[in-house]
């Protein structure tokens, strides 16, 4: 009866480990008040020749306690998450109507303008930007020549042709150019430049929106009024 009580003590932790987390807060109750009924059971019935084995009742007990234990950490840890999630959002919410800086491969037009922080000049003396709209057509391709330190590249929202274009998220590259006019190998770091217009929880944590363009908190850069 030993192996019985076993392979009910392993179907049971089984089951504990496939089930949700708040399913798993019951179902491990119940399943150890099982555990324990037919452990009282076994031990009012067994063989007096074959005793039940003391230290495999020991290993199914610190197994049951062992997955207790992880559940009540896992909640413990869901609720630490959701506290900083929410801690996230009100910092996040009180940077609307800011000027921030983000990491990203989007820009936002807000009312017809966009901008992008550019690295200082090194092995690349210019950076070519390219802006594309959602169906990949360039829409704006300029050079702009890097200064000494770290500057600003603003875009007027205008095409090449010089067609006003409508707010929304765009694509954007950069690339080095060196002092022969070809490009480099290293293409230049850069940040996108924007205004804070809301922030949202989702699923995956908080989310800061610049306009158009919606992206994890976590690439904010910096704030300035």
């Amino acid at each position: 009866m030993s192996g019985s009580l076993a392979n009910t003590a392993a179907a049971a932790a089984a089951r504990t480990t496939t089930a949700t987390t708040s399913a798993r807060s019951g179902s491990i109750a119940g399943d150890f008040n099982t555990f324990l009924t037919l452990l009282t059971t076994q031990l009012k019935n067994q063989s007096p020749t074959d005793p039940l084995d003391t230290n495999q009742m020991t290993a199914q007990l610190v197994q049951f306690a062992s997955v207790e234990q992880q559940i009540t950490t896992n909640q413990n840890l869901t609720q630490l998450l959701s506290l900083q999630q929410n801690s996230a959002l009100t910092a996040a919410a009180a940077l609307v109507g800011k000027r921030v800086e983000v990491e990203s491969e989007r820009l936002s037009l807000q009312n017809g303008s966009a901008g992008l922080r550019l690295p200082a000049a090194g092995t690349a003396m210019a950076a070519r930007v390219t802006v594309s709209d959602g169906a990949g057509r360039v829409v704006r391709l300029v050079d702009v020549p890097l200064a000494t330190s770290a500057s600003d590249w603003a875009w007027d929202g205008r095409s090449n042709a010089g067609v006003r274009q409508a707010d929304g998220a765009y694509r954007v590259a950069v690339a080095g150019i060196g002092t022969d006019g070809q490009p480099t190998g290293t293409p230049p770091t850069f940040t996108v430049l924007g205004t804070a217009t809301g922030a949202t929880r989702n699923s995956t944590g908080v989310a800061l929106s610049l306009g158009a363009l919606s992206l994890p908190y976590g690439q904010l850069r910096s704030v300035t009024n």
